[in-house]
């Protein structure tokens, strides 16, 4: 799905991947529920996601629309249908993350785009779960609340240490962003487990308090804060910068929509999504996490079939930053 400028032969480091035998860990449910802060955010495993006012926790409902908003939209094919890119384990959909201790021991990480990564050692655990594809390593370090996350990571067999393309930590309790012209673990340089759809939200707490990330076939070479990268080639104005925000429309209908849906779709409406990756127009992304039983799923992406690109409008750009 992701498109870097960077390219690289990764056939090595999934033999070792393999090698290393990496498979999804158990996690005790009340670690990783979701519940407000006293300032109003959301948290998770008693961390802050970002304090109240980030970019990410921010209700942009009644913002203005951009000037430009109609253009953006026809570029990301505006007939497509929102899709929930997350389900279960043996699903392989989604992303799954891990809460370790803060005693868990730190570990050497070698970065290929070391220049642009937050150097190690990180607290990863040698039986993280690790995404498919994309093989993103998220892991939230609980008491001091910093998030660990990595991008093409493989486990060194010879080692304790980790091998990835490029990372990011992120400290939860602050606004800081990561310096322009900066990757993450994401194409836009931003966190990725804050922008995620969980299990606990959508099924527990019938309620998601931030915004989404979702991905968009063709970008501009240019980012909006709070994203800081871009991997787009074309400066062509028409197509969507990184970190550009997006919401559903507030005449859209979600009456008929079943509760688990309407949580996302609301939202959608309160939050919007950032463009995060490149990848299939309008996936939206969340968790890999066995209680996305499949009849939940199979409901939920029939009934996104039934929200398009033309039901979002993108909500006013700040400055476009091309280098």
């Amino acid at each position: 799905m992701r498109r870097r400028i960077l390219a690289i032969s990764l056939f090595a480091l999934t033999a070792c991947a393999q090698v290393a035998g990496l498979k999804d860990i158990a996690y005790d449910p009340d670690a990783t529920s979701d519940t407000t802060s006293p300032g109003g955010g959301p948290t998770l495993a008693g961390c802050p996601m970002f304090p109240a006012d980030n970019e990410w926790n921010r209700d942009i409902s009644s913002d203005p629309v951009d000037p430009a908003s109609a253009t953006y939209i026809a570029s990301m094919s505006p007939d497509k249908s929102l899709h929930p890119d997350w389900g279960s384990v043996s699903d392989n959909y989604g992303i799954p993350y891990a809460v370790v201790p803060k005693q868990q021991t730190p570990v050497d990480i070698n970065f290929l785009n070391s220049a642009e990564s937050d150097p190690g050692p990180y607290p990863i655990p040698a039986d993280v779960p690790v995404e498919g594809g994309d093989a993103h390593v998220l892991v939230l370090q609980q008491d001091t609340c910093v998030l660990f996350e990595m991008y093409k990571a493989v486990k060194d067999p010879a080692s304790s240490g980790w091998h990835a393309t490029s990372g990011a930590r992120f400290v939860l309790s602050k606004n800081t962003l990561r310096s322009d012209g900066f990757t993450s673990a994401d194409s836009a340089g931003l966190p990725i487990l804050p922008g995620l759809a969980r299990v606990d939200e959508v099924l527990d707490r019938r309620e998601i308090k931030h915004a989404l990330r979702f991905t968009a076939s063709m970008t501009q070479a240019a980012f909006v804060h709070p994203a800081t990268h871009f991997t787009g080639a074309s400066p062509n104005p028409a197509l969507p910068p990184m970190g550009l925000r997006v919401r559903l429309k507030a005449s859209f209908d979600t009456s008929s929509f079943s509760p688990d849906t309407r949580v996302v779709l609301v939202a959608l409406k309160r939050y919007g999504m950032f463009l995060a990756d490149n990848g299939t127009d309008w996936y939206v992304t969340g968790t890999r996490d066995e209680r996305w039983a499949a009849d939940i799923m199979d409901a939920m992406v029939t009934e996104m079939r039934k929200v398009h690109g033309s039901d979002f409008e993108v909500v006013k750009v700040g400055t476009i930053q091309t280098r």
